[in-house]
């Protein structure tokens, strides 16, 4: 793959970092004025709507890809990660359910190690002990409260990072369609989220003007241009480093976290926060440091 393929995935992730950083922000505002299942299935179904209607205006093809393949990609892409991110952050802080759900990369990591024969090095074993001290202090398993809503943040991490694996490879038996792929995962990962949403309702959001730009924010920027941005960087770049790439992410949460919304982490969150972000900072040096090398190799 040339260089300028890898730069411009590259690009989509460092735009993707900068949503989704603050969408944390944004989800947790909206969490204020609806339950967590209903904003998941508002935010996931109307964003496959604008998608869809993206594609029609761009007259590209309505047929979904591999059936099978987009409904697996949609219950672990969507239904999954959103709808667990979203439980989280409703007792869990913005900042720390941000941190909490970006140890996807290490999953990643370890699923394409075993998945997709993607080895790993010495430095990326380090990441991963190193993410996983961090992962510790801010569980804190000594302590019970918030240990719930920490719980599923991970969890959605892991869904997220299997997801990845499973587009990784459908990409390699098929040529699928971004834009394709990205509107009918997000379409069927949304029913089973409108359902439970349905089977938990207890009552309608308060449709207020900051809910209703939360909600924009999120079906538009967040969950459209978003999930499209993340397929496009992950079929230019190798799993790993497609997972590492987003180090900006909770990063912004945090920050933004802590200046809007007041959230101050405890000592031993901060550490464990700290031991996170440094893990993947290490891998993100790591993989910058191999292509170099590679594209160095290449025109010599």
């Amino acid at each position: 793959m040339d260089k300028r393929a890898r730069d411009l995935g590259a690009l989509a992730l460092a735009l993707l970092a900068l949503i989704w950083g603050y969408n944390w922000v944004v989800m947790k505002i909206g969490l204020e004025y609806a339950q967590p299942f209903t904003f998941s299935a508002l935010r996931t179904f109307l964003g496959a709507v604008s998608l869809f209607a993206l594609l029609l205006v761009l007259r590209r093809p309505l047929r979904p890809p591999p059936l099978l393949w987009t409904i697996a990609i949609g219950l672990l892409q969507t239904t999954g990660f959103v709808g667990l991110l979203m439980w989280a952050l409703e007792s869990g802080g913005a900042g720390k359910t941000s941190v909490l759900t970006y140890t996807m990369p290490f999953w990643l990591l370890l699923l394409a190690w075993a998945f997709l024969g993607e080895r790993l090095r010495g430095v990326q074993w380090l990441a991963v002990a190193l993410a996983l001290c961090g992962l510790v202090l801010v569980l804190e398993p000594w302590r019970l409260q918030g240990a719930f809503s920490s719980l599923l943040a991970v969890a959605g991490g892991f869904c997220w990072a299997a997801s990845a694996v499973v587009v990784k490879r459908l990409q390699a038996r098929h040529d699928v369609d971004i834009l394709s792929l990205t509107t009918w995962q997000m379409l069927f990962g949304s029913l089973p989220l409108v359902l439970i949403a349905a089977l938990t309702w207890q009552g309608s959001p308060e449709w207020t003007t900051t809910f209703v730009l939360a909600l924009a924010y999120n079906v538009i920027l967040g969950n459209a241009l978003a999930w499209f941005l993340w397929l496009f960087g992950l079929r230019r770049l190798s799993a790993g480093a497609a997972g590492i790439a987003t180090l900006a992410t909770p990063v912004i949460g945090v920050a933004a976290a802590w200046i809007q919304l007041g959230e101050r982490p405890s000592a031993g969150e901060a550490a464990g926060m700290a031991l996170i972000i440094g893990a993947l900072a290490v891998v993100t040096v790591r993989g910058l440091l191999a292509g170099r090398s590679a594209a160095m190799v290449a025109t010599e």
